[in-house]
């Protein structure tokens, strides 16, 4: 049966991937998006010419609560991607992104909530509401970080501890979100995400750094690895991730009301540069030269979803390997360098 899908952020990397994926099985979409962040002109161009005249755009903010209850009002699923993304940007401007996080999370949640339809509502998270995890034991290796307690990565039990305003503002959603489904009955599903890579990803140095490191190694953009490139993170190609949504929504009588890590879990990890710099040079076919930097602020020195309640619940497993994923993200770049010049 067809569905009619509110897709806020549906303009940028993870939005345009499953508003192309939407509209490609027939149903009805709704893009709500400001079009304020670089490539959201270009992915609006895509989709149009993938799928003439079958979404509505509508380009508003998100703190527009009006215009957004109006899109949301007879929608059967809301899927909340719209936000500021990056923690430097949150250190610089905690104002706007608060309003954009936090203030712009209740404004969809509201909209949602006052809809007749009680439509399903996905919030993407992130792995940052658990901040620095200072308290969990890590082991120094060669290339990389590991747990000494977490073999299977960190599950949804570890404590929140939101760290950077960007960890405070997306926490504030991610538990306004969780909430709602036990205050008022709205059946959410909070995806508390990890590093997300795929093609229209239009990375930058502060945000989606395996995109970036790829765009910036191609155009010839100073690449400066902070701390000491032995982070660890679990990385997801877009397209498991949108898998795990449609597993969401399909299995909603489950999944309502409950929070999901979800990234690539222990089988795909790499450390930022020290284990991606070689597959990068390996791909491109020469070194590449980098500089180095301090620590950012709430950095964590890793990261790994444990994804098992995903897996239990949703039936769901990241299918794209590590290389494979990075393979396919490079040839999108190679062939779209004009957007990144």
């Amino acid at each position: 049966m067809t569905k009619q899908y509110l897709v806020t952020g549906g303009a940028g990397f993870i939005g345009s991937n499953y508003v192309h994926r939407l509209l490609g099985r027939g149903e009805r979409v709704t893009v709500y998006d400001n079009l304020s962040r670089r490539g959201t002109d270009a992915n609006v161009d895509w989709l149009r010419q993938q799928h003439p005249e079958s979404f509505q755009l509508v380009m508003a903010d998100l703190r527009d609560y009006d215009t957004l209850a109006q899109a949301a009002r007879d929608v059967d699923v809301v899927v909340h991607l719209a936000g500021q993304t990056a923690v430097t940007t949150s250190v610089t401007d905690p104002r706007s992104d608060f309003e954009d996080n936090a203030l712009g999370t209740f404004n969809a949640l509201e909209a949602a909530r006052r809809a007749p339809s009680n439509p399903i509502f996905l919030y993407s998270s992130t792995n940052k509401v658990y901040g620095g995890m200072e308290d969990v034991a890590v082991v120094e290796q060669e290339t990389r970080y590991a747990y000494r307690d977490f073999p299977l990565g960190i599950p949804e039990t570890q404590p929140l501890d939101f760290h950077s305003p960007y960890g405070c503002s997306k926490g504030a959603g991610d538990q306004y979100v969780r909430d709602y489904a036990r205050i008022y009955g709205l059946p959410t599903v909070v995806f508390r995400q990890s590093c997300i890579y795929g093609p229209r990803q239009m990375g930058v140095e502060d945000q989606g750094w395996v995109a970036w490191f790829i765009i910036a190694a191609l155009t010839g953009q100073p690449i400066t690895i902070y701390g000491d490139g032995k982070q660890v993170r679990d990385v997801l190609f877009v397209d498991d991730l949108l898998n795990a949504y449609d597993a969401a929504i399909a299995r909603i009588d489950v999944t309502a009301g409950q929070v999901y890590n979800v990234g690539g879990g222990p089988s795909h990890t790499m450390s930022v540069w020290a284990e991606f710099g070689p597959i990068l040079e390996r791909i491109i076919g020469h070194p590449i030269s980098t500089s180095d930097s301090d620590w950012r602020p709430g950095d964590q020195p890793i990261y790994i979803s444990d994804v098992r309640k995903a897996g239990r619940d949703l039936g769901w497993r990241p299918i794209v390997g590590v290389e494979a994923g990075i393979r396919r993200l490079y040839d999108w770049v190679v062939a779209r360098q004009h957007l990144f010049v």
